[in-house]
């Protein structure tokens, strides 16, 4: 038998409060400019970088994405941070996918704004030794001069191309992209927010989404 062909995997965490038409859109547009053959929609149990302890029950985030992204032979779940006891440290789901067989070539997905406050996360430099990232950024961001990799890991990565609205950096092993997505200018805040003053929130979200949050009184 030949060798398996190694996948180019996406991993995409948060906790997706609800999954909106923004997510959605990001995750396609980094699939088609990165070539992924899978991304994995990560939903967090207890987030180690917020606050707000007040998330809608696990089961609940989960069958909305289910609903999602029925249908998209390209998009997965992973429950992997779901079934954790502990808070969802990042090192731990890409230590978890990097022991995948084959080993896949992983892209960890990222805001710009999380990513500029990387040198706080558990083990922040070994992230980089496990997985590339993927760093959404919004339109104009590739017109600025300055450099885009934090302080803390300016001397390892370099500057390597630029291509339209990609800029990548690598240390030779690794790479972080930083991509400009013309997405859709929304947020789950913002959708919990209508839903509680009892504004529309068709178009925002899929429509089997819609209809689950108003079913299941979310958000009211």
């Amino acid at each position: 038998m030949g060798n398996k062909i190694q996948q180019r995997v996406g991993l995409f965490g948060g906790t997706f409060d609800p999954i909106h038409f923004g997510h959605l859109r990001a995750a396609e547009e980094i699939k088609q400019i990165l070539e992924l053959d899978k991304v994995y929609f990560i939903p967090t149990a207890i987030s180690p970088h917020k606050v707000d302890t007040n998330v809608t029950l696990s089961s609940k985030r989960l069958e909305m994405l289910k609903l999602a992204i029925e249908g998209n032979k390209y998009f997965d779940i992973s429950e992997f941070e779901l079934k954790s006891e502990t808070p969802s440290y990042t090192i731990k789901t890409l230590e978890y996918f990097s022991k995948m067989e084959p080993a896949p070539e992983l892209y960890f997905i990222v805001g710009n704004e999380q990513f500029d406050q990387m040198d706080t996360w558990r083990d922040y430099k070994r992230l980089f030794e496990l997985s590339n990232f993927a760093v959404i950024t919004r339109p104009g961001f590739s017109e600025l001069s300055s450099s885009k990799v934090p302080l803390a890991l300016k001397d390892d990565f370099r500057y390597y191309n630029c291509i339209e609205n990609v800029i990548s950096y690598t240390n030779k092993r690794k790479e972080i992209v930083f991509i400009e997505i013309k997405g859709i200018e929304i947020s789950s805040t913002d959708i919990r927010a209508f839903v509680k003053s009892k504004k529309s929130i068709k178009y925002l979200v899929p429509d089997k989404v819609q209809k689950f949050i108003l079913s299941e009184k979310l958000y009211a």
